[in-house]
């Protein structure tokens, strides 16, 4: 098995975290070893070790981008009127940064993975965000109705990379498809 390149630290933690999204999405995240995201990258456990100590640290990884991104996109729609347009914006935006940088693997992930997930710190603090932006689409004194309807509209956008499916969908068809019922939802 071949160390990673001097000087090519942020590609190999990049090239590990794929892979292991990978292995947690084929196998689920109990199931998936370090040592089999060492094999399959072709580097030694060591050369893993350097860049992550444990899966745990891999999986909190792979939020961090995700999270910080997300709590600026919170932080503007805070800044913002309580209007149909503002949710409209935040609808667009989010269902952009989940297609950005491909997001949405990480979702689908722990969507697909909850039960671990539920016992990892990521997850807490991934729900928090998730509450966050249904309160930001309807107040919680809101009839239960509307608060499900617009709850719906962040499903819609993660549901289309999982549930639309076929050779001919692209990503950029998957987002549109979301977005237009999402923004259907947030009326």
């Amino acid at each position: 098995m071949k160390s990673p390149e001097p000087g090519d630290g942020a590609s190999t933690r990049a090239r590990i975290q794929q892979v292991a999204l990978e292995l947690f999405s084929e196998r689920g995240y109990e199931a998936t070893s370090l040592r089999e995201i060492a094999e399959r990258l072709g580097v030694t456990k060591a050369a893993l070790y350097y860049h992550f100590r444990t899966k745990d640290e891999i999986v909190q990884s792979l939020f961090e981008d995700q999270l910080a991104e997300l709590d600026a996109l919170i932080a503007w729609a805070e800044g913002q009127p309580p209007t149909l347009e503002t949710r409209r914006e935040f609808i667009r935006r989010y269902a952009d940064l989940l297609q950005r940088r491909r997001h949405f693997k990480v979702l689908r992930f722990f969507e697909r993975d909850q039960l671990a997930m539920a016992k990892h710190q990521a997850g807490a603090t991934l729900r928090d965000r998730l509450t966050a932006i249904q309160r930001l689409l309807c107040p919680p004194d809101a009839p239960p109705a509307l608060r499900l309807r617009r709850s719906l509209a962040i499903m819609a956008i993660h549901g289309a990379w999982s549930a639309l499916d076929g050779p001919d969908l692209t990503d950029d068809v998957r987002r549109e498809a979301g977005l237009q019922v999402a923004l259907e939802l947030v009326e």
